[in-house]
């Protein structure tokens, strides 16, 4: 058994392989190339672009600079965008060219969107003039539509055509796609009408009109949609691909189901990452990076800190009059904002996904208010009997449980409103959301209970 072929077997279940990387970076050492080659070509490419993602940046640097070594195309369509971006600077022009033209064209649009200005143009005027229309077509629309992610090859036919005529079509035609579960069956202007599966193609007598077999109900894409509205339409209607039209209703391209779970993917770890502050960050950038990525969120929540403090403040006597006040108030602040921001995940996830409308929104809004007292209720009994057995003082007890209460209702109804407020404003919920319900849980946290203690002493 070859040293490759046991690699190969101690890669099962897509698992890192520390042993695997070690040997990678020593042949890297001795240029030997061709061992890297060859261990590369008998593994599926998302585990190429894994051994390349977990190398030292100096490692990557030396083997895509080896001679001899060219990255396959498939392999590159893998790896990270922020690893795409650092490899492509030690790509020539022309080895880019070379990936370009292996690949669909909405990977090549991606793998576009990472080369500088400067030496975009002269990449794009050494592809075939038919490569570099469609890239430049797909780069005139913006960054986040249907246009960016489909692929302009796909399979038409007139509806007129019977399936023999297709059959033949299919086996004499080049220009077509290597894999296509569904042809689109298009009219003299070139609309889609209808589709069949390409099973059902083989299934059917060859004098059948392709017409007569094809489903109606066909889900046209707007070039210009939203991405993340793509996903939500597959999703929704268990789609394996669709067809995508310009502004005259002509096919242009399709989007299939691969292409959107890896948009869901990207928007779901998107929404994640901007919740917690810190942006696109990626686990290969650098320090200065991810520190200018977290700085605005992180000075945005030390103004907010300074404002929940001065609410503080103007409790000054009655803290001075109960010291213990100081030590629970953080309590009652801190169940606010825990039970604000599981309301603000579950909205900004609704609001993503459409499930959040005018017709359900007083309906979650009165959902979220319930929620809040139930909670707020038995929070508040808990928290009571713990105060009253560790402080013994029943008026304490019971200003912990008012004020629990009152928290535990704003935050979940601040979970809600804040990202829809923001939304309506055209703000995205994802990025500005956690710091407002933060700052409001907090403020309502130590005003309620401080409050409520001012009252009863």
């Amino acid at each position: 058994m070859t040293l490759i072929k046991k690699i190969k077997d101690k890669k099962v279940n897509f698992e890192f392989n520390k042993e695997y990387i070690k040997v990678v970076t020593d042949k890297i050492l001795i240029n030997d190339a061709l061992f890297i080659t060859n261990s590369f070509k008998e593994m599926h490419p998302a585990d190429a672009a894994d051994i390349i993602e977990h190398l030292g940046e100096n490692d990557r640097e030396k083997l895509i600079k080896l001679n001899n070594f060219r990255i396959d195309p498939e392999v590159f369509i893998e790896l990270n965008e922020s690893v795409q971006s650092e490899i492509i600077k030690y790509l020539s022009s022309d080895a880019i060219v070379r990936i370009l033209k292996n690949l669909e064209s909405d990977d090549a649009i991606s793998i576009l969107e990472n080369v500088e200005e400067k030496d975009k143009n002269s990449i794009l005027s050494s592809l075939p003039p038919k490569d570099r229309f469609a890239l430049l077509e797909g780069l005139s629309y913006p960054e986040d539509s249907a246009a960016r992610i489909m692929q302009r090859e796909f399979t038409a036919i007139p509806s007129n055509w019977s399936v023999g005529q297709t059959i033949d079509y299919l086996r004499e035609n080049k220009d077509l796609p290597e894999q296509f579960l569904e042809i689109y069956i298009v009219d003299e202007n070139f609309k889609p009408i209808g589709t069949v599966p390409s099973s059902k193609v083989l299934r059917t007598a060859r004098e059948m009109k392709m017409s007569s077999i094809m489903d109606d109900t066909t889900f046209l894409i707007p070039v210009d949609m939203d991405r993340e509205e793509v996903g939500n339409l597959f999703e929704n209607y268990n789609l394996n691909s669709a067809c995508v039209v310009d502004k005259t209703s002509k096919l242009v391209g399709m989007i299939t189901s691969d292409d959107v779970l890896t948009v869901l993917k990207e928007e779901a770890e998107e929404d994640a990452l901007r919740l917690a502050g810190v942006g696109d960050e990626e686990i290969t950038d650098g320090v200065i990076t991810k520190t200018k990525r977290r700085f605005n969120w992180l000075l945005l929540n030390l103004f907010t800190a300074f404002l929940a403090t001065y609410f503080i403040s103007l409790f000054g006597a009655t803290i001075e009059q109960m010291v213990v006040l100081a030590f629970l108030m953080p309590i009652v602040a801190s169940m606010g904002g825990n039970a604000g921001m599981q309301t603000l995940a579950v909205t900004v996830r609704t609001l993503a996904t459409n499930d959040l409308t005018k017709n359900n929104f007083n309906q979650n809004i009165l959902k979220e208010f319930n929620i809040g007292v139930l909670n707020g209720i038995i929070f508040a009994v808990i928290s009571a009997l713990i105060v009253q057995f560790w402080f013994q003082d029943i008026q304490l007890s019971l200003i912990i449980s008012i004020s629990m209460v009152l928290t535990m209702v704003v935050a979940g109804l601040f979970g809600i409103l804040v990202p829809v407020t923001l939304k309506k404003i055209n703000i995205d919920p994802a990025i500005a959301s956690s710091v407002f319900v933060t700052t409001i849980t907090d403020v309502i946290g130590f005003v309620s209970f401080l409050g409520v203690g001012a009252y009863f002493l």
